[in-house]
């Protein structure tokens, strides 16, 4: 075969992809409200057995995974570790168990959408407890800041929400929430768009007065939703995680709208 032919080939090649991403993929996604295929990895990153082993007892969401899924959720937490920077403040010391968990946080909400690294953070800081931020001169237990690309975390209020899984209060939830919406609102893949096609449609529960009123009255979701947009889509994430049978109950319209926003099955994982 000759070097014109390969040429050839590979253009073609290029043309098809071309085809599918502008053409195919476009219209699988107002059909099926979801990406052509979200997981590919041509050499999914591995974890140690330890590693699998904390995944294994921290997330209930990685124990319902089929096999086949688990090597891509590993692979996602591992890449990751491996993308962000882990920073300890005030002589706390970074071990592998905080990343995996983190990690495993993150993944867990982005487990749906294809583009799940973005680069609106690169670091991760990480306090032994709430911390004082001379910005607004008070304490915090965590924060995503975009214009120094970081997100913090309290490490006490971090576990506790990890742990109890019950109070729909998860920090690391929540503060990972705000990171998606702006990755939602201002990134045009096709995750992307999928999330902000249905985020405007959530959305009009915070910013209809009547439905705002009924929400806040009825108690489900906790005062603190309805300080703004990006507070009100990260504390009905923390729900939609922590209660899922009791948010479905209740709200059964706004969970099917996070469900394909996020693109989560909860049913039947295994199709993510």
């Amino acid at each position: 075969m000759t070097v014109y032919q390969l040429v050839l080939i590979y253009f073609g090649i290029l043309l098809l992809l071309l085809f599918v991403y502008r053409i195919v993929e476009p219209a699988y996604m107002m059909i099926f409200h979801k990406p052509l295929y979200i997981h590919f990895y041509l050499f999914p990153k591995k974890l140690t057995p330890n590693q699998k082993q904390i995944l294994n007892k921290e997330f209930s969401f990685y124990r319902r995974l089929s096999p086949k899924k688990k090597i891509y959720y590993e692979h996602r937490v591992a890449t990751f570790i491996k993308q962000y920077q882990f920073i300890g403040k005030e002589e706390i010391l970074v071990t592998d168990e905080m990343k995996i968990i983190i990690a495993a946080t993150y993944v867990s909400l982005t487990f749906g959408m294809r583009h799940y690294l973005v680069n609106l953070f690169n670091k991760i800081i990480i306090f032994p407890s709430a911390y004082f931020s001379a910005i607004n001169q008070a304490y915090h237990k965590g924060e995503f800041n975009p214009i120094m690309k970081a997100v913090a975390f309290s490490w006490e209020d971090f576990v506790i929400g990890h742990q109890t899984t019950n109070d729909n209060i998860n920090l690391g939830l929540h503060e990972f929430s705000h990171i998606l919406h702006f990755y939602g609102l201002r990134s045009n893949d096709p995750s992307a768009i999928l999330f902000y096609d249905q985020y405007n449609k959530v959305i009009t529960y915070y910013d209809d007065e009547a439905l705002n009123k009924k929400l806040s009255e009825q108690g489900y979701f906790r005062e603190y939703a309805y300080e703004n947009r990006f507070e009100f889509i990260a504390v009905i994430l923390e729900h939609f995680f922590e209660t899922p049978q009791i948010f479905k109950m209740k709200y059964p319209d706004l969970y099917q709208d996070i469900c394909l926003m996020i693109n989560y099955n909860e049913n039947n994982l295994k199709d993510l």
